[in-house]
C-alpha cells in the first residue's frame, strides 16, 4: 500500500447493516456516492489490495465483514479525460431532414460511434460538423438506433431532445418499420417465415452473440424470399427481413441459426461459396468484403409532427453487382 498517502480514501465503520455481509456488498453501500464504484469496479479495487479492514489488506471479494470492523479504501486516481470528439466535414447521404430530425443513407465501412482505433472518420464525426447550423435545442446530435460498421442503410438522428424521446418511445413499443435486404446462402424452405430465437452473447467469443430457446432476450425476425438464384449460378437467395425487435447482430445471428448465412459475414458466415458451380459467381461471394444487408427502409410516425415517414436507401453498389452476378431482381 506504500505511495498512496497522495491518493483519496474514504473510511467508515461497519454498522449492524454491515453484519456479516460481502465486503463488496458493504462497499457499494457504502460508497454509493461515487459514480465510478460499480460493482465490477469494487472488485477490482478489493482484488488490488486496495482495501484493508482493521488495518490490513483484504483481497477477496466475498470477505466477511463484522459490524464495527474498520474499512479504509484507497481509491484508485480518476480515469483519464476521452479526448474531445472533433468535427469532420464528411459526405453525409441524406434521405428526409426538417428541424427535429435527420435520416441517412450510411454507406458500409463508416463506423457510427468513435471509439479506440476510430477516434475521427465516423459518422458522429460527420453529423458534429453537420449540425453546427442547427437550430434545434440541441448540443449534439442523437443517434436513435445503430447500424454495424459494414451494414448499409437507414440511419436516423434527433436533432432535439424531445424527438430522440419520441422516438425512443416508439422503438420501444415497436411501432417503427425496419426492413433489410439480406443475400443469403441456401434456399429457405418457405417463402415467408419467421425466426423466433432469443439473443444472447457466445459465452466462448464476447464480441459475437449466438441464439437459444430458453435463454437471453426475447427476439424476432420475420423473412420473405424475394429471389433465388437458379442454374449454374444456384445457392443464394434474397431476402426481405424485417425486424420486430431490435438486438445486437440480430439478422446475422438468426439466419446463421436457420442455416442461411449473410453471404460475406465473417463473424457469422461460412465459406458455402465452395458450393456454387458458376466460377465468377463463387469468386464474388468468396471476395465479398462485407456481411451483404442494407437497412433498405425505415417507416415511423413523426415524433413532432406526427406525419408519415417512410424512407428507402437504394441498394448500394457492392450489394447491386452481387445480385446482378448472381441473376437476382431486388426490389424497385
Amino acid at each position: 500500500m506504500s505511495g498512496d498517502g497522495e491518493r483519496p480514501r474514504r473510511s467508515f465503520t461497519a454498522d449492524r447493516g454491515d453484519d456479516r455481509e460481502r465486503l463488496d456488498r458493504v462497499l457499494l453501500r457504502h460508497l454509493a456516492d461515487l459514480p465510478e464504484a460499480s460493482r465490477t469496479k469494487v472488485q477490482e479495487w478489493i482484488e488490488a489490495g486496495l482495501v484493508l479492514v482493521n488495518g490490513r489488506p483484504v483481497t477477496k471479494t466475498a470477505a466477511k465483514v463484522a459490524a464495527g470492523d474498520a474499512v479504509d479504501t484507497v481509491l484508485p486516481p480518476p480515469p483519464p479525460p476521452k479526448p474531445e470528439l472533433i468535427p469532420q466535414e464528411i459526405p453525409l447521404s441524406i434521405l428526409f431532414e426538417d428541424d427535429h430530425l435527420l435520416v441517412l443513407d450510411k454507406p458500409p465501412g463508416l463506423v457510427v460511434h468513435p471509439a479506440v482505433g476510430h477516434r475521427d472518420g465516423t459518422l458522429v464525426n460527420a453529423l458534429l460538423f453537420h449540425s453546427k447550423d442547427w437550430a434545434g435545442e440541441a448540443d449534439r446530435p442523437g443517434l436513435v438506433h445503430r447500424l454495424d460498421k459494414d451494414t448499409s442503410g437507414v440511419l436516423v438522428v434527433a436533432k432535439t431532445e424531445a424527438a430522440h424521446s419520441g422516438m425512443a418511445k416508439a422503438m420501444k413499443a415497436r411501432t417503427l418499420v425496419k426492413e433489410y435486404l439480406a443475400v443469403v446462402y441456401g434456399r429457405t424452405a418457405v417463402a415467408k417465415g419467421k425466426v423466433d430465437l432469443k439473443i444472447l452473447r457466445d459465452p466462448h467469443d464476447r464480441k459475437r452473440m449466438t441464439t437459444s430457446k430458453t435463454e437471453g432476450r426475447e427476439s424476432t425476425t420475420l423473412y420473405e424470399r424475394l429471389a433465388e438464384s437458379t442454374g449454374e449460378r444456384a445457392g443464394l437467395s434474397l431476402l426481405l427481413c424485417t425486424l420486430v425487435t431490435g438486438r445486437t447482430h440480430q439478422i446475422r445471428v438468426h439466419l446463421k441459426a436457420i442455416q442461411h448465412p449473410i453471404v460475406g459475414d465473417a463473424t457469422y458466415g461460412s465459406p458455402r461459396w465452395k458450393g456454387i458451380a458458376d466460377a465468377a459467381l463463387q469468386a464474388a461471394c468468396r471476395d465479398f468484403p462485407r456481411q451483404a444487408l442494407h437497412a433498405r427502409r425505415l417507416a415511423f410516425d413523426h415524433p413532432v409532427t406526427r406525419a408519415r415517414v417512410d424512407t428507402i436507401a437504394p441498394i448500394p453498389s457492392d450489394i447491386a453487382a452481387l445480385l446482378e452476378a448472381a441473376g437476382l431482381s431486388a426490389p424497385a
